[in-house]
């Protein structure tokens, strides 16, 4: 694997006059991730900011989805003459501190896995965080790499506050917790199906104070900001502790797993084994792409954060593993989504296809083939739920642009034949009219959609009833999906049921395509209208949806007009991290993403930076301009720097529409990661 180091001096950005944080927007966060869907999650200074952060996040079986079992830990040093200092400001209410005596010198990721460097005046100590593959487990491990430490003992303190991760920091405790110890073993337990927090300390002379301790008002800055309860207390038993060395790390871990299971690894051998997993995906990764650089394998890496085997959906498993499969989805994001059929079908080739993860990419069609109904696959499983909901005009028709190209590149006509009899369901439902008003027009063959109070494409903010952008019509993008599906499936059918059969596909196609062409060109401004028949009329907005009427397989724009709706896009919509979802100078155009959920939602999607929607534009660039592939990765270098800002490697799910792009919304998203990968690959000089 190649020597993937990002190093971050002076990670908390301290004042040398106050030795105060940055503000909380500025403060850059790590996150790992653990297969399941779970995941441990800070800031580099160790400063909580949001709900979302903690050391140990499980995934949990349905009803309680992912929990939060081990918040923080205090961490001090002791010496022989009774000092006791703190490790870096040991200051979760966000209040000014003074520096102490044993900062955080550095941050580094070392192939995504994060470490922390204390400068402690005689010595240097590293921390290093590990996460095992597929297990509700966290090590911790304690070690001087520099100097002495004799006489040194480390302090542990965890302190808990058991709870949904997407529930208020001030959302009660549930119920008195019971500390149990016996053996070397510690469990934070409460009454209910919560699984309880399981904990040992290794290292020299470990052992465990009992000192019942409450943490309050605890201030989460990044809370308080987006207008949510921002003051929260946590919970403590009493602390670990053990003496510092060189020759052995003082190691904690924690678990929901049982004993067996987390006492199985050694932290050494849990930490080479994850170091092997990773290099291997970036080998395989680079199996078809063997020239590219270390931003290619730390893309590979960010990726895998998104591809879960879903912890909740135990029915699912039982039935994949029964057929000789295993069921697969994809995050659409951390801290907050679950798995979305859109985000996934967007996402699959760039995680999967691009990554060579081609069985994942089967098990994950075949996983949403399951759920269609109605012609439907769903729009998002809730946290905590086993059971889809359906509210999407466009995830089923991304679903048919995901298969394709799975089958493009595998040539797996196996899944193929038994994924058709879904994809002439959904074709069949569509033409016919399906929930939520989707269906085609029968007066032009367009495909329409809208329900009341429901937003169905991907622009889909909502807030109190109000849905943002409703688009209810017909949107331009949809359009081109179902054309590109209809082209698709008519191909498909001709090879495994026949001509007959296949050319109603094809009369619905010719027929879109006329009415399209005839409907959604708008001469004034020299590009596409957003939606065509909607509430309010024909929609002139200047938006990016425009665009997959030239980025996608089948072509739904008569190829005279690509180019000025590429010089459209290019002028009014492109940045350095993607396109903007609304043109400036139009009246509901929002420059910057802020403020509480009202807020952040009127302009979520109303000029907001979308990172994914770089790859449709990089695709339709390669269209017009064949062969420029210098020209294209050109546009996405901007994501170069953004892998230091943020949450460290990864991609952000959006950025203020102007200057400098701030990065908002989750830190890491699985579209995001997925499209500037897929585009990265395509422009390589020898591309697969």
């Amino acid at each position: 694997m190649p020597n993937l180091i990002r190093t971050i001096d002076d990670p908390c950005q301290l004042s040398p006059e106050e030795g105060s944080p940055a503000d909380a927007e500025d403060l850059r966060e790590w996150i790992l991730t653990n297969g399941l869907g779970g995941y441990a999650s800070g800031t580099l200074c160790g400063l909580p900011t949001r709900r979302y952060h903690g050391l140990l996040i499980a995934a949990l079986p349905a009803p309680l989805g992912r929990t939060i079992l081990l918040n923080q830990l205090v961490e001090r040093l002791t010496y022989a003459d009774g000092r006791s200092v703190a490790m870096g400001s040991e200051n979760l209410a966000g209040r000014p501190s003074r520096r102490s005596e044993c900062r955080i010198d550095s941050f580094r990721l070392d192939a995504g896995l994060p470490i922390w460097r204390f400068d402690c005046g005689d010595f240097v100590l590293e921390k290093r965080l590990v996460i095992p593959h597929l297990q509700n487990t966290v090590y911790l491990a304690y070690q001087v790499v520099e100097g002495e430490a004799t006489g040194v003992q480390i302090q542990l303190r965890p302190l808990v506050h058991f709870r949904s991760h997407d529930a208020p920091v001030d959302t009660p405790h549930p119920g008195p917790y019971r500390f149990t110890a016996w053996d070397g073993r510690y469990e934070v337990s409460v009454a209910g199906p919560i699984p309880p927090l399981r904990m040992f300390l290794d290292g020299r002379d470990p052992a465990f104070t009992l000192d019942t301790a409450r943490s309050t008002e605890i201030r989460f800055r990044l809370e308080a900001q987006r207008g949510y309860p921002s003051i929260g207390d946590q919970w403590s038993p009493g602390f670990f502790h053990a003496e510092l060395s060189r020759e052995q790390p003082v190691v904690l871990v924690a678990s929901s797993e049982s004993w067996e299971t987390m006492r199985a690894m050694p932290f050494p051998e849990a930490h080479r084994a994850e170091r092997r997993r990773r290099s291997r995906l970036v080998k395989l990764a680079r199996h078809n792409h063997p020239g590219e650089d270390g931003f290619h394998a730390e893309l590979v890496l960010a990726a895998d954060q998104f591809l879960i085997k879903p912890a909740g959906r135990v029915q699912d498993a039982a039935r994949a593993q029964a057929a000789g499969e295993d069921i697969r989805t994809v995050i659409a994001g951390y801290h907050w989504f679950t798995d979305w059929g859109r985000d996934t079908m967007i996402s699959l080739e760039g995680l999967t296809l691009a990554t060579g993860r081609t069985t994942e990419a089967e098990f994950i069609l075949r996983t949403f083939a399951h759920y269609i109904r109605d012609g439907l696959i769903p729009n998002m499983f809730p946290e905590g739920e086993t059971h889809g909901l359906y509210h999407t005009a466009d995830a089923s028709l991304w679903f048919f642009h995901a298969l394709h190209r799975y089958v493009q590149t595998t040539d797996d006509r196996e899944t193929l034949a038994t994924i058709l009899p879904n994809l002439v369901e959904i074709a069949d439902r569509h033409i016919e009219g399906t929930r939520f008003g989707i269906g085609v027009d029968p007066a032009d063959g367009l495909l329409c959609q809208g329900a009341e109070g429901y937003q169905l494409t991907w622009m889909d903010a909502k807030v109190d009833g109000w849905v943002v952008t409703p688009r209810r019509g017909k949107a331009v993008e949809l359009n081109a999906l179902w054309y590109n599906a209809l082209k698709l499936l008519e191909g498909w059918v001709r090879e495994l049921r026949g001509s007959e059969e296949a050319s109603r596909y094809a009369e619905h196609a010719d027929r879109a395509c006329a009415s399209f062409n005839a409907r959604f060109w708008y001469e004034a401004g020299g590009h596409l209208l957003d939606v065509v028949d909607g509430e309010n009329g024909d929609d002139p907005a200047c938006r990016p949806n425009q665009l997959f009427a030239i980025a996608l397989d089948h072509e739904i724009l008569d190829r005279s007009r690509w180019e000025p709706v590429l010089k459209a896009v290019r002028r009014d919509l492109l940045t350095p991290v993607g396109l903007r979802s609304l043109a400036p100078g139009h009246p509901d155009y929002k420059p910057r993403y802020f403020g509480d959920l009202r807020a952040r939602d009127a302009a979520y999607h109303q000029g907001t930076v979308w990172a994914w929607l770089i790859g449709p534009f990089v695709d339709a660039w390669l269209k017009v301009h064949p062969g420029d592939r210098v020209g294209a990765r050109a546009f996405l270098e901007g994501f170069r720097p953004h892998l230091d800002e943020g949450a460290l490697g990864t991609i952000s799910e959006i950025f203020d529409a102007e200057p400098p792009f701030t990065p908002r919304g989750c830190v890491a998203q699985a579209w995001s990661v997925a499209e500037v990968l897929r585009a990265w690959n395509k422009t390589a000089d020898r591309p697969a």
